[in-house]
């Protein structure tokens, strides 16, 4: 067999493969011997039909089957003779496929790009410090308590945080416009639910009481023929509300897991839970600063093809998210093309380091992972063994712990700075 390897632009390759006639004739002979030994043919015996009938009947078949499988293994030959790692499927143009001589054909593809990542000897990375303070815990206990408040009617003008209830009608030029109108609309003061002007208006009203004021729309709210338009809103105000938070009682305290009830054990089960969720934060924060100076130091080739599976899968991921069936209704390719070419490239740049590193996955940190992710189950037990026993799932979890080491390995590397953080103030960067 001849190879021969061109060198395109950028990771493009092509092979030029020449697979001699004696071997192809002589894969024919052997296949068509074994189709005599079982075809049957009107006149003649199984096993007694001449070698010629046999050709004639079955000869150009077992021939395409030949040349098929030559094509895939004289492929996958001519990689591993010239040491080329391909990135997607190749596309094939025969050349020659004639009987009794040469089979020839082109295979143009993409390779891997080949490169030594750089830089991991000048990460500088900003670590958030924090310790949680009591006033921290305090105030999420009343984010809790407001996630469980009730709306108590009030006798007063409406401040922000309460709830005003209103039926209003809006009209643009003095028409009514659709969506302009509604019954029984909740409105929470401060929330931003609604148009600005709109909102505002309701700041100060009482129960029972009419308003009418004018509102602007925004040059890009989503209905055109309302984009940049001044409406007027007429509003009946059918109550205002105050938020009563939840009281922190034994079966509040329950309603979160905390089978004894008592608030010493809530509050450390608080405590416990923001710990947790400031450690991963902290981690993605580094996480990101680490994949953006590796990135910014490497600016290596990426295979097209990787990137436009890649973007696909964007895509699609986001279609199904939104409920999109229609692949016609969804966004093109483009618009996740510079995103799926970075993830691509950290990809590539990530599974280097792993390699270079010899970064090995922790079997015990694996165990702490899946316990981690099944403690909250009331069946944690079972949950683990389902991890534990499915190989996909176990997969995964895996190449969760396996980043997790090598974002380790690389802070250790880093020149670390500290920065010192309140606790919301790093859950909301």
């Amino acid at each position: 067999m001849q190879v021969s390897v061109e060198s395109a632009k950028g990771l493009e390759r092509s092979i030029r493969v020449e697979v001699p006639a004696d071997t192809i004739e002589q894969e024919v002979k052997s296949r068509l011997i074994k189709v005599g030994k079982t075809a049957k043919i009107k006149g003649f015996r199984p096993g007694k039909i001449p070698a010629k009938v046999v050709r004639q009947h079955y000869g150009d078949e077992v021939r395409q089957d030949v040349l098929n499988e030559i094509l895939q293994s004289s492929y996958v030959e001519a990689l591993n003779q010239e040491k080329l790692s391909p990135a997607g499927t190749p596309q094939i143009e025969p050349e020659q496929a004639v009987e009794g001589e040469a089979l020839i054909y082109k295979a143009t593809f993409e390779v891997y790009p080949e490169f030594e990542v750089k830089g991991l000897d000048k990460l500088k990375l900003e670590k958030p410090v924090l310790e949680i303070a009591d006033k921290d815990i305090e105030d999420m206990i009343d984010n809790l308590r407001k996630q469980r408040a009730t709306w108590v009617e009030a006798d007063k003008k409406a401040d922000d945080g309460d709830q005003v209830t209103v039926d209003f009608e809006g009209t643009l030029k003095g028409e009514a416009f659709e969506g302009g109108s509604g019954e029984d609309m909740p409105v929470v003061l401060g929330q931003k639910q609604m148009l600005e002007d709109f909102e505002k208006a309701l700041y100060g009203v009482k129960a029972g009481e009419e308003k009418e004021f004018k509102v602007k729309f925004p040059k890009d709210y989503p209905a055109e023929e309302l984009a940049g338009q001044k409406a007027v809103f007429k509003v009946t105000v059918k109550k205002v509300e105050e938020q009563q938070l939840a009281e922190i009682d034994e079966e509040f305290i329950k309603g979160f897991g905390i089978e004894s009830g008592q608030e010493d054990d809530f509050h450390a089960d608080v405590r416990q839970n923001m710990e947790r969720e400031s450690e991963n934060k902290i981690r993605e924060k580094l996480k990101v600063q680490i994949l953006d100076q590796v990135a910014d130091a490497n600016k290596i080739d990426v295979p097209k093809v990787l990137v436009e599976q890649e973007s696909t899968q964007m895509r699609d991921d986001m279609m199904q998210r939104q409920g999109i069936t229609d692949e016609a209704q969804g966004p093109g390719l483009e618009e996740f093309a510079e995103m799926a070419e970075r993830r691509v490239r950290l990809s590539l740049l990530m599974s280097e380091i792993i390699s270079q590193e010899q970064v090995q996955v922790d079997a015990t940190r694996i165990s702490e992972k899946v316990d981690e992710l099944c403690k909250p189950y009331p069946n944690a037990d079972e949950m683990r063994n389902l991890y534990m026993q499915n190989q996909q799932l176990l997969s995964q979890i895996q190449n969760m712990v396996l980043e997790e080491q090598l974002m380790d390995f690389l802070t250790g590397k880093a020149k670390l700075t500290e920065k010192s953080v309140g606790f919301m103030e790093l859950m909301e960067s």
